[in-house]
């Protein structure tokens, strides 16, 4: 059984290593390339990041498989598996606009246990292991306990194809008015990040992978919070975090009356 605590620590370490580098460029001039659509980039200090977390995970526990964003893999012999964003919220990045981060998370036997988010623009810090609570900057955090949904700040974001990004819309316009207000930051990591601390009281997302939710997961948990999908089963690509009790419930129900398409 490895040891959570000190996966979690390689975690927090291994991503201030990459930190101040993307502080320093974000906003600058950037070798910017697109994947799966013209709003899905890609940078050269991603795969700067990626190669730089990869290589210092690997160095510190060589035996265990690695997963990344921009495709560097690593299989291994261990029952830890690590899965890395080296930016999520490359568009933020590239614009300089604060919303983006550093995601490392690590699963045991393909549950996850440790989380890392790091907010390099910010310098917000936010770690948990599995049975061990969550953290910001080392102080401990808990998710919001707000249980009505009309007092309700939530956090959300959009896909990247145009049409996804059309359907999306149109839900919201069925969820905005009946919440306090809706933030679309431009990063998943950090939209969970938030919910584990407070700063917003739920987040959901339809689309994600398994780098975007890593990290968020174990924070969400750990900090008292509950994760699932649109149906209230297990998280897929559909996320759906919030306080357990409550909230919960009655967002699941507002989502569900959406077309599940649109959100």
């Amino acid at each position: 059984m490895p040891d959570l605590i000190a996966l979690r620590d390689l975690a927090l370490s291994t991503a201030r290593r990459v930190a101040p580098e993307l502080a320093r460029r974000t906003g600058g001039l950037l070798d910017t390339a697109t994947k799966s659509s013209s709003t899905d980039l890609v940078t050269d200090a991603d795969l700067w990041s990626e190669q730089k977390i990869a290589e210092l995970l690997h160095e510190a526990r060589p035996n265990d498989s690695i997963q990344c964003e921009e495709g560097t893999a690593v299989t291994g012999t261990s029952d830890v598996r690590w899965v890395v964003d080296p930016i999520d919220g490359t568009t933020n990045f590239v614009y300089g606009h604060p919303g983006f981060s550093v995601s490392i998370g690590a699963e045991l036997d393909g549950e996850p246990a440790v989380g890392v988010i790091l907010d390099p623009l910010l310098g917000d810090e936010f770690a948990a292991a599995l049975g061990h609570g969550a953290t910001r900057n080392g102080q401990p955090i808990r998710v919001s306990q707000t249980t009505d949904l009309s007092a309700a700040l939530l956090a959300t974001g959009f896909g990247y194809q145009p049409e996804r990004r059309r359907r999306q819309a149109e839900g919201l316009v069925e969820i905005l008015p009946r919440v306090r207000d809706i933030r679309r930051m431009g990063g998943a990591a950090l939209d969970m990040a938030s919910v584990a601390c407070g700063r917003v009281d739920a987040f959901f997302e339809k689309g994600l992978a398994p780098w975007d939710i890593a990290a968020g997961k174990v924070l969400i948990v750990e900090a008292g919070g509950r994760v699932c999908d649109l149906s209230g089963g297990p998280t897929t690509g559909d996320f759906v975090a919030a306080a357990p009790k409550g909230l919960m419930s009655e967002l699941l129900s507002l989502l569900r009356s959406v077309d599940a398409a649109s959100v």
